[in-house]
């Protein structure tokens, strides 16, 4: 991992132009937005549609090459909807787009470009018009989509299953059970009777978290000058780690 050569203030005031710039241009696109969420390069968010909604502590990473896209194109205006459960992660390059409804449950990881679809778009044939055949999608509570995975419509994913990376899921996954490949078939079963650790356990106090974190990079961060960071910046051979 890159050394982050950034002052604590720097660093600080970061972290706050992020949840002003989220506030203010990119929460107005959604339908609800909870609290405690943490967005990453949010300019490279793209939401579209009036009724999408994500919930609290989720965890939002675009890249400056690899957007995400979340967005609704129904067949007529106020239809269509995109729900995601709180404690969500979703990570560069995913894109999940509904003609009907896409539903996703709590504690869900959706990982490196990753596609989600309740519809082809277009037909076999007609590869014009749009294609009117789209199924709603429902993944349950802490599913693991994997890198590159796509989850075509009309499937439902149970709770705790893991799609594996680069599958491509047409049919219904019952919980617990891992898939892989194209059509992705069942892999392995998972034991239903684990304890398993889900990301809203890691958020069960995201105020405590949230000073944890802060009293972390104060600590990390401590030794960084501000001259020593602009100067890395304008000369990046000169830093040594």
């Amino acid at each position: 991992m890159q050394k982050d050569y950034r002052p604590y203030w720097v660093k600080k005031s970061y972290l706050l132009f992020l949840d002003w710039y989220v506030k203010n241009y990119l929460k107005p696109y959604f339908a609800s937005l909870g609290e405690h969420g943490l967005f990453m390069r949010p300019w490279k968010i793209k939401i579209s549609g009036d009724s999408i909604s994500l919930g609290k502590c989720a965890t939002v990473v675009a890249e400056a090459d690899r957007h995400i896209f979340i967005g609704i194109w129904a067949m007529a205006e106020g239809e269509g909807e995109i729900k995601i459960g709180d404690y969500a992660i979703i990570s560069p390059g995913v894109r999940i787009s509904a003609a009907e409804s896409i539903t996703i449950g709590d504690s869900c990881m959706i990982a490196n470009g990753a596609y989600i679809t309740d519809s082809d778009w277009h037909g076999i044939y007609d590869r014009v018009g749009r294609d009117q055949a789209s199924r709603p999608i429902a993944i349950a509570d802490n599913v693991w989509i994997g890198d590159h995975a796509t989850v075509l419509k009309g499937v439902s994913i149970g709770e705790n299953s893991i799609v594996a990376a680069g599958a491509v899921v047409t049919k219904d996954v019952p919980a617990n059970t891992i898939v892989a490949g194209n059509p992705a078939t069942k892999v392995r079963d998972l034991d239903p009777q684990a304890e398993f650790k889900t990301r809203a356990d890691f958020y069960a106090d995201p105020i405590k978290l949230q000073k944890e974190f802060d009293t972390l990079n104060r600590l990390v961060l401590k030794d960084n000058s501000f001259w020593g960071w602009l100067f890395g910046l304008l000369w990046p051979k000169s830093r040594k780690d």
